[in-house]
């Protein structure tokens, strides 16, 4: 007969089953309430859109994307280059899209928000959507995105895209930007005006010219590194608007090509994530090594159930982004070694710096 569990086995086992079952409660809630880009008819009119691209160092990613953008309809695609040094400029402009120089980052901004704010000063649409350089756009999407935009009512409204990895290394870690998304911030919190209660993806941000111009453009998050959740709170703080939308079959991205690139990606997002407290971040390894690794490599209490409910978290948020092919749900096998891959994420995120795209951040 099975000896019941000790009191920290037993303190253990709700905090594990009490955590799981929260989020199982919000992925179910935002299986219902996330909105979905769907395929529109074109507008009858619609106001002038500049399709706005930041690239450094893309030459690689743009000849795949660019053509997907270009063929939108758009009444202006720029790509801002972002002193690149790989020939980002020369594949853009072969490819159709006009070339914008990125001038030298003045100080106090960091990469991205200098190169939107250059792309606001450049661009002449009305609505101004940007657009990062992995991100595949399918035919109708733009107008899909207008649409959103009008009947959502936003200020601020960004697409969290469809992630779509090729090979093995890249299933490891990108993918779990999904469960970051659907399983820990319950949709309709984004109508509170409270500013904590912010959400936004900067790889597709959709934008009104006036509303964004009003916000001093991109000055308030110039020294982000995570700059769309500060841009997104800015918003609310001055009584904006918001709106996400999963991109469906129609918006996809291709974040990192290795579980190396995913680990540096990870990392210089995590401390941000984590409200920017170290002791959180430790925390959080911790707790997700002792819910989703530990049950496989000891007969804690709960074991059972919390081998099952750990993998099927995986595959029920792969489920809800639209990711249901056969290779998607198989990543719920990783469930158990999720934390252990993670962990390089977290011993660089725990740094005073974090490097992207050959810049240094310092982080507070």
């Amino acid at each position: 007969m099975a000896r019941p569990p000790s009191l920290p086995g037993r303190v253990y086992r709700a905090l594990a089953f009490g955590w799981l079952a929260t989020k199982a409660a919000v992925l179910l809630l935002n299986a219902a309430a996330f909105p979905r880009l769907r395929q529109t008819p074109p507008a009858a009119a619609r106001p002038r859109v500049s399709l706005l691209v930041p690239a450094r160092n893309e030459a690689h990613t743009l000849p795949h994307t660019l053509p997907g953008l270009l063929a939108q309809g758009a009444d202006e695609v720029l790509v801002l280059d972002d002193c690149s040094d790989d020939g980002t400029a020369g594949v853009a402009a072969s490819v159709g899209a006009r070339v914008v120089p990125g001038a030298p980052r003045p100080d106090g901004w960091y990469g991205k928000p200098w190169a939107c704010q250059q792309l606001l000063h450049a661009a002449s649409g009305d609505v101004l959507v940007f657009v990062d350089a992995d991100v595949t756009w399918q035919p109708g999407a733009l107008d899909a995105v207008l649409n959103e935009l009008e009947h959502s009512g936003a200020d601020l409204l960004s697409v969290q895209p469809r992630q779509a990895p090729r090979t093995p290394g890249e299933r490891l870690l990108t993918p779990l930007v999904d469960s970051a998304v659907l399983s820990y911030f319950p949709y309709p919190l984004i109508r509170l005006p409270q500013p904590a209660a912010s959400m936004a993806n900067g790889q597709v941000m959709a934008l009104r010219r006036a509303a964004l111009e009003g916000m001093g453009g991109f000055v308030a998050v110039r020294r982000e590194v995570l700059d769309d959740t500060a841009f997104a709170r800015h918003v609310k703080a001055r009584g904006g608007r918001l709106a996400v939308a999963l991109g469906g079959a129609l918006i996809s991205v291709r974040m990192y090509r290795s579980y190396p690139q995913s680990v540096l990606g990870f990392a210089k997002n995590a401390l941000p994530l984590h409200v920017g407290s170290r002791p959180l971040l430790v925390l959080s390894a911790a707790a997700h090594l002792a819910v989703y690794t530990l049950p496989w490599l000891a007969r804690v209490p709960g074991w059972r159930a919390l081998r099952v409910a750990g993998m099927l978290e995986r595959v029920a948020v792969n489920v809800i982004s639209g990711r249901t092919r056969r290779a998607d749900l198989l990543e719920g096998l990783l469930g158990p070694l999720t934390p252990l891959l993670a962990l390089p994420v977290y011993v660089l995120a725990l740094r005073r710096t974090v490097v992207w795209k050959g810049r240094r951040y310092r982080q507070a």
